[in-house]
């Protein structure tokens, strides 16, 4: 099973360690094959929509602050469960933040 795990800062980061643990946390899950790709986004984007036979393209962002996506893990595991036990990992490490986790079918 896929999920994409969407990450939101809500404020600061509460850890001092954590881009050794960041980087400790993405070696982990890349020797063990669960981590397909991971990455940050910019959190400006451009949005293109179609309504009514038009497309519209428009220069971001769209949401509220609270509510960007600022990061990005796909990973591959065997139930939800694994997943959420990962974004578990993952918003205690970072400390203010949320994770959003979709399943990805293909």
């Amino acid at each position: 099973m896929r999920f994409l795990m969407m990450s939101n800062p809500t404020g600061e980061t509460t850890n001092p360690n954590l881009e050794a643990e960041m980087g400790a946390w993405i070696e982990e899950l890349t020797a063990s094959g669960v981590l397909l790709a991971a990455g940050g986004m910019a959190l400006a984007g451009i949005e293109v929509r179609e309504s009514g036979g038009e497309i519209t393209v428009t220069d971001g962002p769209y949401a509220e602050a609270k509510e960007e996506v600022g990061g990005f893990a796909l990973v591959e595991v065997r139930s939800e469960e694994e997943a959420v036990e990962i974004a578990r990992r993952f918003v205690k490490m970072v400390g203010n933040s949320r994770s959003v986790i979709q399943r990805v079918y293909s």
